[in-house]
């Protein structure tokens, strides 16, 4: 597969590929729900229990691919995960576009009073075994960043700014001497990839999961917390308990901050058109960036 171009990633170019990807599986897009438009597109369909998930473009087909692979093992080791719609072939390539579907979870998404049964889940995935049917990739927690930003429409400085302390963030990671023992690990471990049904959670979004450390999942609740401001402190107390390490502790963590911070930017980035208030809040975590403080917690999309 050869990546695109760059495309618009909007609601009208999605439901395009939404239509004809649901007319090859031989499925209805009729009236279908934008969940979320961001790194995928997220539909609900209306007449089957099915999300589809659209890619922004082909350069992610071997995430995508490796997301499919991570299900089916989740699966067989019976951890508490989404899983794909098995009677239908996975991916598809639709219009420059991955396309997967994904069984729909009957529940509702975690809050922020859910924050142990995050770490509970991590603590669990953190502990499986290296899969056997298929070769889980090294975690690599800055391709996604690295590609946002060759793709940014935003102003020249910012783009340079970020580039730069990217870069140098980077090698500093490189050099960090970790406390805990390589694991799977999720990649983008945050509380909206996390849904509650019958009371129990469930682990959602594969696409980044790969081999690595397991503080670069930690980190993302941690900078949520430190930076953001998402999180109280007895909130991420728990957490930190819950899981059995605090990562604010360790004196790597403001490495890996700062590149959850960009991480976390570098995502909202990608849309920083389609909205003032996106554009705004792009602005507002630049200063943080930049100056190293918060002016005032960040807005969560």
């Amino acid at each position: 597969m050869h990546p695109d171009q760059a495309k618009p990633f909007t609601a009208d170019a999605t439901r395009a590929v939404l239509e004809a990807a649901c007319d090859r599986a031989g499925l209805d897009a009729e009236s279908a729900t934008l969940l979320r438009l961001g790194e995928n597109a997220l539909y609900r369909l209306s007449t089957v229990p099915v999300v589809v998930r659209i890619a922004r473009t082909m350069q992610y087909w071997q995430q995508v691919g490796n997301e499919v692979a991570v299900a089916g093992w989740l699966a067989d080791a019976e951890f508490p995960a989404v899983n794909v719609v098995s009677s239908l072939p996975q991916p598809l390539e639709v219009a420059g576009h991955p396309v997967t579907f994904w069984n729909l979870v009957d529940g509702r998404d975690a809050e922020l009073d859910d924050v142990s049964m995050l770490a509970g889940l991590l603590r669990k995935f953190h502990r499986l075994s290296r899969p056997s049917s298929f070769t889980l990739p090294m975690a690599n927690i800055y391709d996604r960043v690295s590609r946002r930003l060759e793709t940014a429409s935003v102003p020249p400085a910012d783009k340079k700014y970020l580039l730069d302390k990217f870069r140098e963030l980077r090698q500093e990671a490189d050099k960090l001497s970790y406390p805990l023992a390589p694991a799977p690990v999720h990649g983008d471990a945050h509380i909206k990839n996390v849904m509650i049904t019958g009371g129990k959670p469930l682990l959602i979004d594969f696409e980044c999961v790969g081999w690595g450390q397991p503080e670069w999942d930690l980190a993302v609740t941690a900078t949520e917390y430190v930076s953001a401001g998402f999180w109280t402190g007895s909130q991420y107390s728990v957490f930190a308990d819950a899981y059995g390490f605090d990562v604010t502790g360790w004196s790597g963590f403001d490495v890996l901050r700062q590149l959850q911070e960009i991480k976390m930017t570098t995502w909202l980035m990608q849309n920083v058109n389609e909205s003032a208030d996106i554009a705004e809040e792009f602005s507002d975590r630049m200063r943080t960036i930049r100056t190293g403080r918060s002016e005032r917690p960040w807005k969560p999309y």
